[in-house]
């Protein structure tokens, strides 16, 4: 029988094993089944969607996030498999198991931090500047690395040793952020998404990517089965269904949840896709600096989101389809859903039931394959006019509710909060006197770092560089990297409300002695 390179697990192996506990006989299967039962996943209960569920039934938290993401990716991919006129493009490249595409759905988010986007950044900057980690810190390298080696369910206890067709299906940005693959994406003329480097960050590599340098030997294995087949910096099938499902999950259940909650009001909504339809010719010859002035008047932001997708995505964009999206959007989302105010009776929460499924079952059967597509799109995208609706459902959202002065005063808050934790934990971790009462999980995550830069530093000097692209060597300066990167994996795996205990105890406000043995 013929060795089937996208079931080989990490250890080489291409089946499960007898000796390991697993219930699924299929392979796919049984990555999923790991994934679940891992307590990384069970914490995404307790870590922020967007802002903290803590208390409220109505919110989505990371977990009921990838729940969703999972559900839409599983349909997307049954649709797809379905299709004779799509089976022979997936082959092609490399082909689509809905088993696998769920799988990677359900880890896509492990790696998030407490305190949702805003924990990623905080961490990243501390990475960088504190710790002197050229790659920072990423929540999609993160979630890799924990499935490839610091959760320890797997039958080697080095990750959760899952199938080469899982694990790059996680690889969102197939990229690491500096050096590789050779040449790096980050230098094409357009650049796929999110391996630009940000505008006001020069020479630190691209924004997003999905692998640190101490997971390159994982990427390298995970891809091997898909070279040949697609390019070095293009997703999997398989990660393309993932990703597309995260967008649409995204676009159309956080909106929900806001609205549930009052924050996502009908009248500015409505004034600002109202004022762009009526107005739109007239926008559209308006001074951009003009626009940009005057951000805040109902329809110019629309306006702006408009020029922006003009410069980033010529290849899809449509002025009569992003015309045709926004009215779609005010027709079902301003007039229809946002029309009266959520107040908990049946007929309320039948009104969302009914958004979030029409909207979803329009944006899964938009989903088609591309033989040829574009750098900033994978090989499974939305059709034009299910592309356009997304981005106006995410502009609404983010315009709406991401940038209300609230959120912001909320989040500076939680910044604070987690640049103490890690000042507090790194002071713990330098004091000699304690190193023996350390956390266990900690003291073992500062060997394992240790571990990898050490063989990094023999192996593949010249990856070994810090944030400012200076060339690090020396046995203390490994010791610092492996000391940032542990400390750095240990906050960005606890949950929000694990972060605020934790704080709480190490500076002396918990009257409480601590009992968390996942912490601990």
């Amino acid at each position: 029988m013929q060795r089937d390179e996208r079931a080989v697990r990490r250890d080489g192996a291409a089946e499960t094993g007898d000796t390991w506990s697993d219930l699924a006989d299929t392979p796919y299967r049984v990555d999923r089944d790991r994934i679940v039962v891992s307590p990384f996943f069970a914490r995404l209960g307790g870590v922020t969607q967007v802002v903290s569920a803590a208390g409220s039934g109505l919110l989505h938290n990371r977990l009921t996030h990838s729940l969703k993401v999972a559900q839409v990716a599983r349909a997307v991919a049954d649709r797809l498999v379905d299709s004779p006129v799509s089976a022979e493009l997936i082959a092609k490249f490399g082909g689509l198991d809905p088993d696998v595409a769920e799988a990677a759905a359900l880890a896509h988010d492990l790696g998030h931090p407490p305190f949702g986007h805003l924990g990623e950044q905080v961490l990243d900057r501390i990475a960088r500047h504190r710790f002197g980690l050229a790659d920072g810190f990423e929540g999609n390298a993160q979630s890799f690395r924990i499935i490839t080696t610091t959760d320890v369910r797997g039958p080697s206890a080095i990750g959760l040793d899952l199938t080469a067709a899982v694990r790059a299906a996680v690889l969102k940005y197939p990229w690491a952020r500096l050096h590789r693959p050779d040449p790096h994406p980050s230098t094409m003329p357009n650049p796929p998404r999110g391996a630009a480097e940000p505008k006001d960050a020069p020479g630190t590599g691209s924004a997003k990517f999905s692998a640190y340098l101490t997971e390159l030997d994982d990427v390298a294995q995970a891809r091997a089965p898909f070279v040949g087949r697609i390019e070095p910096w293009q997703q999997t099938i398989e990660a393309s269904v993932m990703d597309t499902a995260d967008d649409i999950a995204y676009a159309i259940h956080d909106l929900q949840d806001f609205h549930r909650i009052g924050v996502l009001q009908h009248a500015p909504v409505a004034a600002e896709l109202g004022q762009w339809l009526s107005r739109a010719l007239e926008l559209a010859e308006m001074d951009s600096a003009k626009l940009a002035a005057d951000e805040r008047k109902p329809g110019h932001s629309l306006e702006l989101l408009r020029r922006r997708m003009h410069a980033r995505d010529a290849w899809i964009v449509d002025d009569d389809a992003f015309a045709a999206a926004v009215a779609r959007v005010r027709a079902d989302l301003v007039d229809g859903l946002l029309a009266q105010s959520f107040d908990g009776s049946i007929e309320a929460e039948q009104a969302t039931a009914v958004f979030s499924a029409r909207w979803t079952s329009r944006l899964v059967e938009g989903m088609v394959v591309l033989e040829s597509p574009t750098t900033r799109s994978g090989h499974v995208t939305l059709r034009p006019a299910q592309w356009h609706e997304v981005a106006v459902l995410k502009f609404v959202h983010r315009h709406f509710v991401l940038l209300r002065p609230e959120l912001a005063l909320h989040q500076r808050g939680q910044a604070s909060l987690l640049t103490t934790l890690v000042d507090a934990l790194d002071a713990w971790l330098g004091d000699r006197d304690e190193t023996s009462r350390l956390p266990r999980r900690l003291h073992d995550l500062v060997e394992l770092a240790h571990a990898e830069f050490t063989e990094l530093a023999a192996t593949a000097p010249e990856l070994l560089v810090g944030a400012t692209g200076e060339q690090v060597g020396g046995a203390d300066a490994i010791r610092g990297l492996a000391r940032g990167r542990a400390v750095i994996d240990f906050v960005s795996s606890l949950t929000d409300a694990q972060a605020v205990a934790l704080l709480d105890a190490l500076s002396g406000r918990s009257s409480q002695p601590w009992s968390d043995s996942f912490v601990l």
